[in-house]
């Protein structure tokens, strides 16, 4: 690529959202380039899970395939990171490179945010997990349990009990439960352990027990805990790109920001996105990011046509 190229579409993101953008924009015949920087934010785990076809695949794999597919229909993909955004339409790339576009794609997700407790890091994907929807299968019938760190504990606490009887909330950072979610835990068995989380333990990448500040240890083969999470810093940096309260971009129903030429899709736009929703929506994006790019052509087409008429005359 020269110092400056210049595409129909430049997406940031190279997870499941953006590449699924990239696969319809692809087969539309679109010039489309795909930044990706190679941290997607489930590195971590195992496999993917929930997705049709595609379920207890290694999110590696998952990837490979993916830039497999959308390289066939002559996607560009751009190994580097997305530094800025600026207002006239260019993605500045720390390697100095620029790349303009008609239209840009937001897919950069989040980045997780793992709490202050030793041995969450290395087992983060490996025993410490965000979605039981993702996770609690492989781990049925076992001593699971739930890092509180918020009102949604509890029912992550509830939604964890599907998968075993063997359940604990430890309170960490909640505040204290109220008498309704009391008993809708002691309904169902749940155990709660008050006082904070100090330590994991186990072998490397795995979970064994929960440590308490007081030295307490409970036995533990998964923690589930809902982790704050981070917004890419080239989403932060679009000029006038309004963001919601969770952090994420705002966007219309069809994945319009608040600045004209710019969309946000996946976890940049909702949080709560799991990989095939991710894809879903980025698909729906993508028809609507061509429906703009072909009302450009008509303008443009149009204008020319009507100059032509004149000169003509």
């Amino acid at each position: 690529m020269s110092a400056v190229d210049t595409y129909d579409v430049v997406i940031i993101g190279g997870g499941a959202a953006g590449l699924s953008a990239a696969l319809l924009l692809g087969r539309a015949r679109r010039r489309v380039a795909v930044v990706d920087a190679g941290q997607p934010r489930n590195v971590r785990a195992e496999h993917i899970h929930g997705y049709l076809t595609r379920d207890g695949v290694p999110p590696a794999r998952f990837l490979e395939v993916a830039r497999e597919e959308v390289r066939s229909y002559g996607v560009e993909l751009v190994d580097a990171i997305a530094q800025e955004v600026r207002p006239d339409r260019c993605v500045q790339l720390a390697d100095g490179r620029l790349l303009t576009a008609r239209q840009i794609i937001l897919a950069t997700g989040l980045k997780d945010v793992l709490p202050e407790i030793e041995g969450a890091d290395e087992r983060w994907g490996r025993g410490l997990f965000q979605c039981p929807y993702c996770h609690g299968w492989e781990h049925q019938d076992r001593a699971l349990a739930v890092l509180g760190t918020a009102e949604s504990s509890v029912q992550q606490a509830l939604l964890v009990r599907q998968f075993s009887t063997d359940v604990t909330l430890f309170t960490h950072g909640m505040e204290a439960l109220d008498g309704q979610d009391a008993d809708a835990l002691a309904s169902r068995g749940v155990k709660v352990v008050e006082g904070r989380v100090r330590a994991l333990v186990g072998g490397s990448g795995s979970l064994a027990g929960v440590r308490m500040g007081n030295g307490d240890l409970h036995a533990c083969e998964a923690l589930f805990y809902e982790p704050d999470a981070t917004v890419d810093t080239s989403i932060v940096q679009v000029p006038e790109c309004r963001t919601g309260e969770n952090g994420c971009v705002s966007t219309d129903q069809t994945g319009r920001t608040s600045v004209d030429g710019v969309w946000a899709v996946g976890n940049a736009a909702d949080p709560a996105a799991q990989v095939i929703t991710a894809a879903g929506d980025a698909y729906r994006l993508a028809v609507a990011v061509n429906a703009a790019l072909i009302d450009d052509d008509v303008a443009a087409a149009t204008g020319q046509l009507r100059q032509c008429v004149v000169q003509g005359s």
